[in-house]
This record gives C-alpha cells, structure tokens and sequence, in this order.
C-alpha cells in the first residue's frame, strides 16, 4: 500500500468512530497528555487547530490558557513548504483556509521561534511504536522536526498506532505517542 491509500484508508477508518465514542476517546488522550511530565514542564505549546476526525485539540488549546502556557499554532506557508509558528490567545484569530484548515491570521498574531517552543503536539494519521508518522502529505512538519531541538509527542487512536508505514529518508520520528489505550515511548 502507497502512502496514499493507506492515508484514505486511515480517514476512513476514524470517520467510522461515532460521535460519542470520538469524544471520549479524545477525552482520554488529552488527561493522559495533562498528565504527562512533558505538558507539565512546557510554558510554550505548539498544535494545530484540529478537525474531525482527528484527536480534539480545542479543549488543549483551552487548558493551556486557563494554566497560562502560550500557545502557538502553525501558519502553512505554501511557496517553500514551511509553517510560522504563531501564539494565539483567542479563536477569534483564526481564520479557515485551504481544507477546511483553522490557521492564525499573521496580523492579530504574534510568531514564535522553535526555539521558544518547548513542547510540539505534531499531527497524523498513522504512527508506529517506533515514533514513525504518516502525515497529511505536503511534508511541512517532517521539515520543521528536522531542526526542531525541543519535546514532541503525537496524539492518536489506539487505531492509528499500527505495525508499519511506508518511511522514506526524510521521515523523523517523534519521542513519544499517547493513545487513549497507552502511553508509547519512542525513544
């Protein structure tokens, strides 16, 4: 299976989830992430704004405000592939751009550098127990990761932790995945 197909079959297979069973799985995830030494010890987070059917990020968003964390969230910027990372401190400076996507609007946002950030929730549709991801395609985060210095871990289903992906050279692993079934050390 190329990276496509096992990309519409990984949509497939959480767009199956109820609503109900969504809910509380990603409930799950986000007390495990609240928990972890990795959360507790970050002042800046980085995430994307999410949508169904990935992992819900909008109560994360919502957490690291009421602890006072800043919150980044990435800007795709197409023409070289790269993301500027910027804070946010409202929804109401998002704005939807391609696929549905929430990004930060630039001018009632303030960016970050990877070096301020301390910890990255990187997104995906598939990970292996060894840290492997498969994105949405474009390569956006595989580029970031591979200068980024500070913490990573991904959110997932317990569905999209499988046995293998299709790697390629440029691929980086992330250090650790938290399931609502488990947290996965990568490293």
């Amino acid at each position: 299976m190329n990276k496509k197909q096992f990309r519409e079959a990984q949509i497939k297979l959480m767009s199956s989830m109820s609503k109900q069973e969504y809910e509380q799985k990603s409930y799950e995830i986000t007390r495990r992430l609240f928990a972890s030494n990795q959360w507790k010890k970050s002042n800046v987070i980085s995430l994307t704004i999410s949508n169904f059917p990935e992992v819900h990020t909008w109560d994360i968003v919502k957490r690291g405000w009421e602890e006072n964390k800043q919150i980044a969230v990435p800007k795709c910027i197409s023409s070289d592939k790269t993301m500027d990372f910027r804070t946010i401190t409202s929804f109401t400076q998002l704005e939807k751009v391609y696929f549905g996507l929430l990004e930060p609007i630039p001018s009632k946002t303030v960016s970050v550098t990877s070096d301020e950030m301390d910890l990255v929730i990187v997104p995906g549709l598939a990970f292996t127990r060894h840290g492997y991801r498969l994105g949405f395609g474009g390569g956006y985060y595989d580029r970031f990761l591979e200068n980024y210095r500070g913490s990573t871990v991904s959110l997932a289903f317990k569905e999209q932790v499988v046995e293998s992906i299709p790697i390629e050279s440029f691929d980086l692993p992330v250090q650790s995945i938290l399931s609502e079934a488990e947290d996965i050390s990568c490293e």
